[in-house]
Parts: structure tokens; C-alpha cells; sequence
């Protein structure tokens, strides 16, 4: 039995905070807490006094103070081999595509590239307090079983699965629709339910994709109920116009996922920026879940992500926040939350600190169905836990001297914060930042 005591300030939620500061009973703040870690869930979590007396015996304490404690933070939308397009010059959604990610994604064929990037791509998670993801593989079965194998190795929960694309890409690119349905097939038998891992269905979106190879995925989501589907939605106005002259029977582009049976629980719908309100009935009906990727919208120049409208639904539209690495420029939620904040309050809407930690862990959590195992410090749950400090750098030290409150705290760090405020991670309760 290996078992480690963790001190330090503990935050974790239950719930969503809506009220800010008056949603005391969302979340749980100790001040001087312990954090019982044993073979690899969260055995206690406690004030650390009454922790270490209730023990009985000699533990191993790592004393974080004046450090935060939180859940590791939920990344529900990001593409592995997208590492070295970050910060690549274009203009809108199918430029970028066209001229550097599917250039980029033919690499992924050659003999130890894929390998390569998964070692690269999880460190750079782990560097950033990102312990679990949802992440779009290329079409090669190869990058595949390389990203799987490198979570496995490190015992991360993932969630991932290979894209797939039989139209409007390279050659390099394509698959057919029973090849990507086969090779599926054999990665999830192979994949799925091994150790921590999660074998997601992927239609890359409605445009690289034909009616047959849809209809495939729709069968493999038929097949397989209790699997993830991943895809993107409404990220662009061009690419909208492109679905609808692809597609001219849908009623409109959630009309093509829905009606080959990818709508669901367990869906994540990238953007879903520019929606109708018969998309949104459609999506909040489903009970499918619209993915904030707040620095890639910017970057790209897709548009803003419109929480409030989402929100007010009947039944309100699940949602999650996301990276989207390489559109995407920061593996950080820390800099997620920012450019969120940024782009509701441009529309007139707040974004309360504990809301946006709550959406970084438990709520990505709830989005990604993984709530009974992730996303919080409660006895039983997997021990993926960060330790922030922030004030990581000079300029943080400097402002955290007027900071009076955990919530003020709470929005320097998603403000001025990066990897630089994470000062360690914990994977299945094993140190995984200072070991890289």
C-alpha cells in the first residue's frame, strides 16, 4: 500500500457556483487541509490536524503551504497532432486547415513521429496541470496506439480516438468509410477500458466526411453506447455553408449529426459558436455538450461563444471549456479561463472565478461523464490533483500582496497565471510535474 499526506489549502466543488461567493455550499475551502493519498484515490481529506490524529501513525506529509490544492484541471477538446501548428499565420477555419494542420497531421505516417509527439504532448499536460483530456488523434491507427501507449505508461485518464476523414482532405488523410469503421473497431477492442483509458468515436466534422462513412460512425455509436463521440460544430460561418451544400436534405448542420445518431450524453460538440435555436433545442434535447474553445475562436477569427444564450435553454445546453490545441495558442486552462472571461464579458456577461474553476474541473468532468471518478478531492475519487501558487512570478508576488480573498486569488491566477503556477501535479497520487 503506498500512501502520501498532502498539506496545503484544499478547494474543491460539488457543484456550480451561480451565485459567486454567496454559493458557499458548492464548494468545500480548508485552510489548512490534508489530503490522504492512497494507492492512487483520495482515501481523506480533512483539516489537517484532525487528519494526521486521526491517522494514528507516521505518514509521509509533503507540506504545499501556502500552495492551492484543486482537482487536476479537464481539457474536453484538444488534437494531439496539432502540436507543431500552434501559432501558425492564417485567416479563418479552412484556410488554417488546408494550409498547415493537414500538412502537418500527413506526418503522423511516417516511422517514429507519432511516438515522438505523444511524449512531447504529455508532457506539456502534465507541465500545465492538465491530468485527463479529450483528444483527436490523426486518421493513422498509428498515432492512435502511440497516444494511448504513452497515457498508459503514465497512468493519465484519457479519453481519445482516431479521426476520420474519407472526403475534402489529402490523400495522406483519407480513409473510406469502412476502413475508419474497421480500424475503429480494432482500437477500441484493443484500447478501450484498458487501465485508465477511454476510446472515443471521431468524425473529424460533417465536412470530410461522406453519408457512408457518417452512417458508420453512427453504427459504431449504436454498437458501442457507452463510448464518447467527438466532433466539431458551427465553428465557422464558411464551413456552415459548406455542410449545407454537402448536406442540402439537412434542415442544418446539427440536423447531420443528428441524424446519424450522434447526438448524445457522451457527445462533444467543438464551438458551437454560430448556432440556430432550433441547434440549440436539438443539443439541449440530446443532452449533448457545446465546447468553449475560447483562445482558438479568437485566434482563428471564428466568433464568441455564447454562454448566456446556451444557458437559457430549455433544458439548458451542457457545456465544457477546451484548449483546442493547435488552434488553440495555450496548453493552459489558466489562459482558457482568461480568454473565456474575456469573450462573455465582451458580451456582456460574468464569468465568476469560481464558475471557471468549477468548469476546469468538476464541470468538464460532468461534461466528459466522468464525474464518479474525476474532477474532485471526494473520498473515492482518483487522486489527479494540482498544486497553484499564485504568485509564481514577480509581477503575481507583486499583486498577491493586495489580495485579500480566495476568489481575488482564484482570478489572478486564471488571469496572470501559466505552467509557471503549477507547481506540481499529481497522476493516480504520484508526482508527475517534478519528475519530468
Amino acid at each position: 500500500m503506498t500512501e502520501v499526506l498532502l498539506r496545503g489549502r484544499l478547494l474543491t466543488f460539488h457543484d456550480e457556483p451561480m451565485g459567486g461567493e454567496a454559493s458557499a455550499d458548492a464548494f468545500t475551502y480548508i485552510e489548512d487541509g490534508g489530503l490522504l493519498l492512497r494507492d492512487g484515490t483520495i482515501a481523506a481529506m480533512d483539516e489537517f490536524s484532525a487528519l494526521r490524529a486521526g491517522e494514528g501513525r507516521n505518514l509521509e506529509v509533503i507540506d504545499h503551504r501556502p500552495h492551492l490544492i484543486m482537482p487536476g484541471f479537464i481539457d474536453a477538446h484538444i488534437h494531439f497532432p496539432q502540436m507543431q501548428v500552434v501559432g501558425s499565420y492564417a485567416g479563418a477555419l479552412l484556410e488554417w486547415l488546408n494550409r498547415y494542420t493537414f500538412v502537418e497531421e500527413q506526418k503522423f505516417s511516417n516511422q517514429g513521429h507519432p511516438e515522438r509527439i505523444a511524449s512531447a504532448f504529455f508532457d506539456e499536460l502534465i507541465r500545465h496541470g492538465t491530468t485527463t483530456a479529450a483528444a483527436y488523434c490523426s486518421v493513422h491507427k498509428a498515432s492512435v496506439q502511440a497516444f494511448f501507449a504513452e497515457s498508459h505508461r503514465r497512468n493519465t485518464r484519457m479519453v481519445a480516438g482516431k479521426v476520420m476523414m474519407d472526403r475534402n482532405a489529402p490523400p495522406g488523410l483519407l480513409d473510406t468509410a469502412q476502413s475508419g469503421y474497421d480500424d475503429s473497431k480494432a482500437l477500441i477492442a484493443e484500447w478501450h477500458g484498458k487501465g485508465r483509458q477511454h476510446y472515443a468515436i471521431t468524425p473529424r466534422f460533417a465536412p470530410t466526411s461522406t453519408p457512408e462513412q457518417l452512417e458508420m460512425s453512427g453504427a459504431l455509436a449504436s454498437e458501442h453506447p457507452d463510448l464518447h463521440i467527438q466532433t466539431h460544430l458551427c465553428e465557422n460561418t464558411a464551413e456552415i455553408a459548406f455542410v449545407a451544400e454537402l448536406f442540402p436534405w439537412s434542415r442544418d448542420y446539427t440536423h447531420v449529426y443528428e441524424h446519424y445518431g450522434l447526438l448524445g450524453p457522451k457527445t462533444l460538440l467543438g464551438h458551437c459558436i454560430h448556432l440556430t435555436d432550433a441547434e440549440i433545442r436539438a443539443i439541449a434535447e440530446s443532452r449533448s455538450v457545446a465546447v468553449f474553445c475560447p483562445t482558438s475562436n479568437l485566434f482563428i477569427g471564428s466568433g464568441l461563444f455564447d454562454l448566456a444564450r446556451l444557458r437559457a435553454s430549455e433544458p439548458s445546453v451542457r457545456n465544457a471549456i477546451a484548449t483546442d490545441i493547435g488552434g488553440g495558442t495555450s496548453y493552459s486552462m489558466l489562459r482558457t479561463l482568461d480568454e473565456g472571461y474575456k469573450i462573455l464579458n465582451i458580451q456582456g456577461q460574468r464569468y465568476h472565478p469560481l464558475r471557471s474553476f468549477y468548469q476546469a474541473t468538476l464541470g468538464n468532468a460532468r461534461a466528459l461523464s466522468l464525474e464518479d471518478l474525476i474532477g474532485s478531492l471526494k473520498v473515492g475519487a482518483e487522486a489527479d490533483c494540482i498544486v497553484l501558487d499564485a504568485g509564481a512570478t514577480p509581477a503575481m508576488r507583486l499583486r498577491m500582496e493586495t489580495v485579500e480573498t480566495l476568489v481575488e486569488e482564484l482570478f489572478l491566477l486564471q488571469t496572470m497565471g501559466d505552467d509557471r503556477s503549477i507547481v506540481e501535479v499529481y497522476v493516480a497520487g504520484r508526482p508527475a510535474k517534478s519528475t519530468l
